[in-house]
This record gives structure tokens, sequence and C-alpha cells, in this order.
């Protein structure tokens, strides 16, 4: 659990200096974009996930290959010297950290909200606008939605913002109903 704190605690800090960069260049929007790219391709490919949490590759090798991948889809100049320059300190293990950091200081920016909804199965677009709808309504900003797809769910539906969640899960559901029937 401290490896994880001290992930994010790193995460944090190089996320704040590339924003504060980005946003004294006026690149927040293209280096958010370039970023989530990487997460993207992060998320794709074993191998560079391999490459960023290895012991056994150099700093040097983590920058020449995470500046490589970023010259190759055309990053902007800021997201490739920052990649290097993570890399070269030792911290490319922290940059899926970084990304969400950044995202996050990204959107309080712009003020918006994110929210993560799970459900058991992928949302359509129509449920997707609705889900969208009814969080614009009840929060009163714009939220920016991430979903995933969890089938331990069962059925129904989970949404967290910030430290607040909603459960209407089947799961929960039945796991309530289990725990008044013991009690009864």
């Amino acid at each position: 659990m401290a490896d994880d704190s001290s992930a994010a605690n790193v995460g944090l800090r190089y996320a704040q200096a590339l924003f504060d960069l980005a946003s004294d260049e006026k690149k927040v929007a293209r280096v958010e974009a370039d970023l989530k790219s990487l997460k993207a391709a992060i998320a794709d490919s074993r191998d560079l996930r391999v490459l960023l949490g290895s012991p056994t590759f150099s700093a040097e090798d983590k920058a020449k290959g995470l500046v490589g991948i970023g010259a190759k889809a055309k990053f902007d100049m800021t997201t490739l010297k920052f990649l290097g320059l993570l890399a070269s300190n030792g911290r490319a293990a922290a940059l899926p950290q970084v990304i969400e950091a950044f995202a996050k200081l990204s959107a309080a920016a712009r003020g918006a909200v994110s929210a993560e909804v799970t459900t058991a199965v992928p949302l359509t677009a129509a449920q997707a606008k609705g889900v969208q709808a009814a969080l614009r309504q009840s929060l009163g900003k714009d939220p920016e939605i991430t979903t995933r797809v969890d089938p331990a769910l069962l059925g129904g539906i989970k949404v967290k913002v910030g430290s607040r969640l909603f459960d209407a899960s089947l799961r929960s559901k039945l796991d309530s109903l289990k725990f008044a029937l013991k009690r009864a």
C-alpha cells in the first residue's frame, strides 16, 4: 500500500509540474491528448508495460523508448521532453499515475468533474448519454465519464465521483439482502 501511495505522490508532483508548464505554454489540451493516447498504448501493449515497470531496463533505455513512441505518435515537444525527463529520473513506472493526475488537474481547470462509471456489461451510446445527462443535472457540472466493465456486478451500475460512490449494482443489493437474512 505504501508503494501505491508513494507512486501516486510522485505521479501528482510530476503531473503538477507538467500541467504548470503546459499551462504556461498554452498547450494543456495538446499534452492531455498525448497522455490519453499514451494511456491507451500502455493498456494495449504488454511490452510497453514491461518497459515502464521492469528494473532490467535502464533509465536511459526507458527514456529512449518513451520518446521514440512519442515521436512516432507525433506528440507535442513538451510531452516528448517530459517523457524523457520522467524516464531519465527513474520515474517511468509512475507514468500511469502521472497521466491520471494530469487528467484530474486538467478537468478541474476546465471546471469539469470526472466520474467513473462501472457496469456489468458495456454501455450503449444512448445509455452513456443518459448517465452523462443525469450526472450533469445532479452535479451541476459537465462530467467527464470513464467507463469500466466489471462482470462481478451482475447488473446495475456504480458511479464514483470524487470520494462519493453511488452503488446501484445487483451485487451490492444481493449482499445487502444476504446480510439482512443473516441478521433475521
